[in-house]
């Protein structure tokens, strides 16, 4: 657990006292010899006919039923209950295939059909969130043409499924990345009018000037507009003012490094240290970790 930094004095701009680094079968026959060396046909018994099910009116091709799974399957599959729970879920009408209302249980989907629940499309596979806490010299991306390191590499073993990294961080730029096959997550999380916030720990070349803090608070404009941070302060319990903490909720590419930029200060380290109300708790540079449900249900129900 990372220790809060401790500082003495009066705090400025910005309270970071608590900043935390079958088919039915026919009759068959067969022949067997006589005592004459004659051939008879012998009949064998039918086996009792198997009922088969009429097909539904959403039924896939005969060429994708390979791939056709149970929906009671396909909602545990999502996250969404365990299959028996499913079952329950479907029978109360609040389940649609293709836009239509399911109740009757055994149905089946293929992975090309579009399956709601309460209004959200579901995932075609279980949703997987993982937590990096990125080192510097690998870039944001799932693959490089010129095969420099990729943060992919660092969660290759994290799961089966596929997943990608939510937003970006400059190959110099370390801390917390996520990564998701959650779509529909990811977009909330990078999307503006959601406000997610980001903090930073940021060491700078030189000493911070006080009047540049209320500048940046205030709002500095940059080649794309004015920008404004939601919290700006010197590290506490640090003797020098080149270390900056700053919270924001801007997602503008290379934002803070171009914040400093503009008033004349060369960012030297930059470190993402919380994103979303996730921390770098328990994570060491380079590691990476399995989100737990209830820090998956904050995320669900930010924005």
């Amino acid at each position: 657990m990372e220790k809060k930094p401790q500082g003495h004095g009066k705090k400025k701009h910005g309270d970071f006292s608590k900043f935390i680094k079958k088919k039915q079968s026919k009759p068959t026959s067969s022949f067997k010899k006589s005592k004459d060396g004659t051939s008879k046909v012998i009949k064998e018994k039918s086996k009792p006919a198997q009922r088969t099910k009429k097909p539904l009116s959403h039924s896939i091709g005969d060429k994708e039923k390979q791939t056709s799974i149970r929906l009671n399957k396909y909602l545990a599959n999502a996250g969404i209950c365990s299959r028996r729970e499913a079952d329950q879920l479907i029978e109360s009408g609040v389940v649609k295939i293709n836009g239509k209302v399911v109740t009757e249980l055994g149905v089946k989907v293929s992975y090309s059909d579009k399956v709601q629940y309460d209004g959200r499309t579901l995932l075609k596979e279980k949703p997987v969130y993982v937590l990096l806490n990125k080192p510097k010299d690998f870039i944001t991306t799932v693959t490089d043409p010129f095969e420099r390191k990729t943060v992919m590499n660092l969660v290759a073993r994290a799961c089966k499924e596929r997943i990608y990294p939510v937003g970006r961080l400059d190959r110099n730029t370390t801390g917390l990345l996520l990564f998701t096959n959650d779509g529909e997550l990811a977009k909330k999380l990078t999307h503006p009018k959601h406000g997610i916030k980001k903090i930073y720990h940021i060491v700078l070349d030189k000493s911070l000037a006080k009047n540049d803090i209320v500048k940046i608070a205030s709002g500095v404009m940059i080649d794309d507009g004015l920008v404004k941070v939601d919290k700006i302060a010197y590290i506490e319990g640090q003797n020098d003012k080149k270390q900056i903490g700053v919270e924001i909720h801007s997602g503008k590419n290379r934002i803070i490094r171009r914040i400093f930029e503009s008033l004349d200060y060369r960012v030297v380290k930059l470190d993402r240290v919380v994103f979303a109300g996730l921390t770098k708790k328990d994570l060491p540079r380079g590691k990476w970790r399995h989100l737990k449900q209830e820090e998956i249900n904050i995320l669900r129900m930010k924005g």
